[in-house]
């Protein structure tokens, strides 16, 4: 009995020396949608022009999937067809002088290598996406760990 009212004296205690999170004005809340109601019909999204670059786009760390350097808004990719094989395929990547695309794209998880695409890396824009100049949606503090990381390399070789 004394262990319950001692976790309950010590629970008030603590609830009236912290400010509740949830006791600010909803008003102050912005999202991604402005001032729309949810109910109400967003705006349409305003296309900003993707960066284009015939020498591909810097990665940011070392397995990070390629970014795409070229416009994809006529690029379709459906469960019957992935407009993406038409240059990045082992068939066609010379011909049109594109990446190929990656032998672990052939694996599945269980580690069998397929003659085809997996399935699960079949929708290629989950993880390689087309870049555009625009300022951030929210302040970011990102550094590329590349420089450090060729720092501490060159220090280890110089070693």
């Amino acid at each position: 009995m004394k262990k319950i009212l001692l976790v309950s004296t010590f629970g008030a205690f603590m609830l009236l020396q912290t400010p509740l999170a949830f006791s600010g004005d909803a008003a102050d809340v912005s999202s991604l949608r402005g001032k729309n109601a949810l109910d109400a019909e967003a705006k349409p999204i305003e296309k900003k022009k993707q960066i284009k670059t015939a020498a591909g786009i810097d990665r940011n760390w070392e397995l990070q999937p390629p970014s795409i350097p070229h416009d994809i808004s006529k690029e379709r990719i459906t469960l019957k067809g992935n407009t993406c094989m038409k240059c990045h395929s082992e068939a066609n990547h010379k011909k049109e002088k594109a990446p190929a695309i990656s032998k672990s794209h052939y694996v599945t998880r269980d580690m069998k290598v397929l003659d085809k695409l997996s399935s699960r890396r079949y929708f290629c824009v989950q993880c390689h996406t087309p870049q555009a100049d625009v300022e951030p949606l929210v302040d970011n503090a990102f550094e590329s760990n590349t420089l450090k990381l060729d720092n501490l390399l060159m220090k280890k070789a110089a070693q």
